[in-house]
């Protein structure tokens, strides 16, 4: 058992993070279970047999499904805008010792796989770069696809934590967490059988929320004074709802018109102006003004997560969407 105990410092050093290469380790170690949970199997699906130029015998060496995973694939900043090239290049400037200690610690009850041992005793300069370079093949095919839908999902838990912030305090952002995480009076108890258990108090608290984590909690406190919990996303499932719909000549695109009513069926999940202009490919400036006009027809609510707006359907439009799905099947 972990504990971590909750003050007014507690509060006061608590923050969010974001992590687009933890997302890719997740997924990693996702894809090496076999049978991920159900919230991952239509991402299984979509991307199943995309994997024929990605050194998968490599980086399932380097994150495996199991209790540990290596520390040099959960980098995260306090920085919204942070991106993976940011942070696979600061992953190929680690220094050898850390994935050869990394490593270690993920095999410890096991043999170090060959391409890990074979690369760890090469020149120790080029194992970062290595890295970086297999990782950034992955990313671009497994998971840049559904990325505006992912960073979607992590911008709404952040808004709808600092909501239970700042009306309930610490307490109430923490309480549903995760089935992990408990809260016993000022203690925050975390039941990780597999780790030592300690006392954490006066320490920096960072919460990562993540969809490729689902359904685990990973803990942070390698770090002397830091905590980390990358815990899942509410709304994980919504992610792959509507990944990639285009809709045509059908009847929503008829009543609506066919921009419009693409923005509909992909605001089953919250997003902001940026995401879905990437996910139609047109400017931010055409997608806002089509926002306006169906916020304006009681079809869209927003809401503030940081420097973002993002826009959700209202019971009335999710009501619209099924209708026009129903009518469509019927056809």
């Amino acid at each position: 058992m972990i504990e971590f105990r909750l003050s007014v410092d507690a509060l006061g050093n608590t923050r969010f993070a974001y992590s687009p290469l933890g997302e890719l380790a997740g997924s990693l170690r996702s894809l090496g279970a076999g049978q991920p949970g159900y919230a991952m199997q239509p991402w299984l699906r979509e991307v199943r047999g995309r994997v024929g130029s990605i050194d998968l015998d490599l980086l399932g060496a380097v994150a495996p499904p199991g209790a540990f995973a290596p520390n040099f694939l959960f980098l995260w900043s306090t920085d919204p805008k942070v991106t993976i090239k940011d942070q696979l290049e600061e992953l190929a400037a680690l220094p050898a010792d850390v994935f050869s200690r990394d490593l270690a610690k993920v095999w410890r009850d096991r043999p170090l796989p060959a391409r890990l041992s074979a690369m760890l005793g090469r020149d120790a300069s080029s194992v970062g770069p290595q890295l970086a370079d297999a990782l950034w093949r992955y990313w671009e095919t497994m998971i840049a696809p559904y990325w505006s839908r992912i960073r979607a999902v992590v911008d709404d838990d952040v808004s709808y934590r600092v909501g239970k912030l700042l009306g309930g305090g610490l307490y109430d952002l923490l309480a549903d967490l995760h089935p992990e995480v408990t809260l016993r009076g000022a203690t925050l108890a975390i039941d990780k059988p597999h780790h030592q258990d300690a006392v954490y108090s006066d320490a920096e608290l960072t919460l990562i929320p993540s969809v490729f984590v689902w359904p685990n909690l990973i803990i942070g406190h390698d770090t002397p004074g830091h905590f980390e919990l990358i815990y899942a996303a509410r709304g994980v499932a919504r992610v792959w709802e509507t990944s990639g719909a285009e809709i045509g000549d059908d009847v929503l695109g008829a009543l609506l018109g066919r921009t419009r009513a693409s923005i509909l069926a992909r605001l089953a999940i919250p997003m902001a102006t940026t995401h879905l202009a990437r996910e139609l490919g047109q400017s931010p400036a055409t997608v806002s003004a089509h926002l306006s006009v169906l916020r304006r027809s009681g079809l869209l609510t927003t809401r503030r997560s940081g420097r973002l707006v993002l826009y959700r359907r209202t019971p009335l439009a999710t009501s619209i969407v099924a209708a026009a799905e129903q009518q469509e099947g019927a056809g």
